[in-house]
């Protein structure tokens, strides 16, 4: 079962602390910056929860945000809805989707399983290119944020933006921690193990998938909305298989199955790009050398290379604590 040990807490309130004092010390352009590692951070925390905790690499989570984004976009500016009711169908709806593209993709494994999602992915990227109803390749704009003003919150002010997107990714994370520590997430975990104990223990493996899978694109669903209404316009290329590989390039930087190494991943990945692309328009290949090096070096990410090293002091000291199921394996092969 999921659980935190005191330097998963040490780095959740060194990372919630410095996102809080950058949203009240930062101008303009630091709180654009904050807000854009937050969209990612939940969007890799849906991907770890399926990908670090179910063995489902999925090559499809930047096209359920790109849904949940497009779904927020015609409900709150074609069909009349309020923000927040489009908020809220965009998650129902990238969740349902989700459950459906699980539910197939159940029954393959591996690399099977990649492509099957990303072809779902590039099926969703030409459907919303191609059609009128989406605007094409022209995209979507004039989209408007929630209107919290009962409460005294202007969303359009970029500070308060930032504020409400931290709140929300702590939600979410803290629903993450549910479901890993639910009868699900336990069985999802079993699943990952050994499929077919699982399967002869009467559960339904299929299902278990197609579950996490949606709860997982909910999470993804909400990040679309968030992203639609960060920059108030949207186009195909939100949809992109690049969106996905993005992300699970974050997971695996940060520390894949870990919960708090993509949130780590996130922020690494979004300070390099901007700060690598004001010196280079190459800025991806730096990353990518970087994340040759994390792979090679079979720490499973920055934070499993910091967590792999502290276990080691804990046990050198006599004390026992939890560690993810990857940083398990990276201590067993050294």
């Amino acid at each position: 079962m999921f659980s935190h040990n005191t330097l998963r807490y040490v780095f959740l309130v060194m990372l919630f602390g410095g996102a809080l004092f950058q949203a009240f010390a930062a101008e303009y352009f630091g709180l654009e910056i904050l807000t854009e590692i937050l969209i990612l951070a939940m969007l890799v925390l849906a991907l770890d929860i399926v990908a670090g905790f179910g063995g489902m690499v999925s090559l499809c989570h930047g096209a359920l945000m790109g849904v949940g984004a497009y779904a927020f976009a015609l409900f709150s500016t074609q069909f009349g809805a309020t923000p927040l009711m489009a908020m809220g169908a965009a998650i129902a709806i990238t969740g349902v989707a989700a459950w459906v593209i699980g539910a197939v993709c159940s029954r393959s494994h591996g690399i099977y399983f990649i492509m099957a999602t990303l072809a779902f992915g590039q099926m969703a990227y030409s459907y919303i290119f191609e059609a009128p109803l989406f605007g094409g390749d022209d995209g979507l704009g004039g989209i408007s944020r929630l209107d919290l003003s009962l409460i005294g919150v202007d969303l359009d002010d970029s500070r308060s933006f930032a504020l409400f997107c931290l709140a929300l990714l702590a939600g979410v994370y803290l629903m993450s921690v549910l479901i890993l520590r639910s009868g699900l997430g336990r069985s999802l975990t079993g699943v990952m193990h050994n499929e077919q104990r699982m399967r002869a223990l009467g559960l339904t493996v299929w299902r278990v998938k197609a579950d996490v899978f949606g709860l997982s694109g909910m999470i993804a669903g909400l990040a679309g909305a968030l992203t639609a209404q960060h920059i108030m316009y949207i186009s195909p290329g939100l949809l992109g298989w690049t969106v996905s590989g993005e992300a699970l390039v974050v997971v695996i930087l940060g520390g894949l199955g870990t919960l708090v190494g993509p949130l780590v991943g996130a922020v690494a990945f979004v300070l390099l790009k901007h700060e690598l692309s004001a010196v280079t328009t190459y800025w991806h290949l730096v990353v990518g050398v970087v994340l040759i090096a994390v792979v090679m070096s079979r720490a499973n990410g920055i934070y499993g290379f910091i967590e792999g090293r502290w276990i080691v002091w804990q046990k050198g000291r006599g004390t026992k604590q939890p560690a993810s199921h990857a940083t398990r394996e990276v201590m067993s092969d050294a």
